[in-house]
């Protein structure tokens, strides 16, 4: 069945959706985006994602295409129109499209592309087995606390990860794991801690990551914000990654090296089940 999406103010036949090839989405990679997951046809973390959305338009100076009430009748049209019982749907701003240079005009109209893509979330197979991930260096820009476009070099890295037989890479810099090529890195410590890396322009302010947090805090769960380093994340009880379409990840390998009896951990476990009870709740 063809998918309706949605383009810059009308919903359309997937095959025929068209954009400027002068958009600068398309030229220079300069736009935002934001997932939101489905579960039970209900958005998980709405709100979570439209404060990020829109903080990441702020630093890169970029207009807003429309106010958070009007997003959320779009992402609910969407997900009606396509039947949406499990998956996500993308959201894309772009600043406009204009005559090709770097430097832009002030008067620029952003460019809004949203899709949904219905797949199992909580039925993952891999949060059974877990995830073994490769160590790989982070080269990226400087401002990965915006969640721009710019995914070429997560992608490499992703492949990287594919090519040896893993799911995913850990990224690092300077010898400390900064995250995941599309997710927030996590480990447990042998006395039960949990520890991931403290928000800044090195990471992803992930929404997955701070519902975690928050869920942890009230399980009682110590939670240290600091950098790990590859061995300290190899010796570690479990690790985990958290996104917003996987969740929790169990991670069971790093570099070959297997944490723990190389299965999926309780406290990892215990995680998801709390992420997707609380999600189901407040979703809307």
């Amino acid at each position: 069945m063809t998918r309706t999406v949605y383009v810059n103010g009308s919903f359309v036949a997937e095959d025929e959706a068209c954009i400027s090839i002068f958009d600068r989405g398309f030229l220079f990679a300069d736009a935002v985006y934001e997932v939101t997951s489905v579960l039970d046809g209900r958005l998980i973390d709405f709100a979570g994602h439209m404060k990020r959305l829109a903080r990441s338009l702020r630093e890169l100076s970029m207009p807003a295409p429309a106010d958070e009430a009007a997003l959320l009748e779009i992402h609910r049209e969407l997900v009606r129109l396509n039947d949406v019982v499990e998956g996500l749907v993308y959201l894309q701003v772009s600043r406009g499209a204009a005559e090709r240079d770097f430097a832009w005009g002030v008067d620029m109209q952003p460019s809004l592309v949203m899709f949904t893509q219905s797949k199992p979330l909580i039925a993952n197979p891999l949060a059974a087995t877990g995830v073994r991930v490769i160590t790989w260096p982070d080269q990226r820009w400087g401002r990965r606390d915006i969640k721009t476009v710019q995914l070429l070099y997560s992608s490499l890295a992703k492949m990287a990860a594919k090519e040896q037989g893993c799911g995913d890479a850990w990224l690092v810099e300077d010898g400390l794991v900064t995250e995941g090529t599309s997710n927030n890195a996590w480990i447990v410590t042998r006395d039960g801690v949990l520890v991931t890396r403290g928000l800044s322009h090195d990471i992803l302010h992930g929404i997955t990551r701070a519902a975690v947090m928050r869920l942890a805090g009230e399980a009682q769960i110590k939670v240290e914000e600091r950098p790990f380093t590859v061995a300290e994340a190899q010796e570690a009880a479990e690790a985990f990654s958290t996104s917003a379409s996987a969740f929790v990840m169990p991670v069971v390998a790093i570099d070959g090296v297997e944490l723990g009896d190389g299965k999926p951990g309780p406290v990892a476990r215990r995680l998801r089940e709390i992420y997707v009870e609380e999600s189901r709740r407040a979703a809307v």
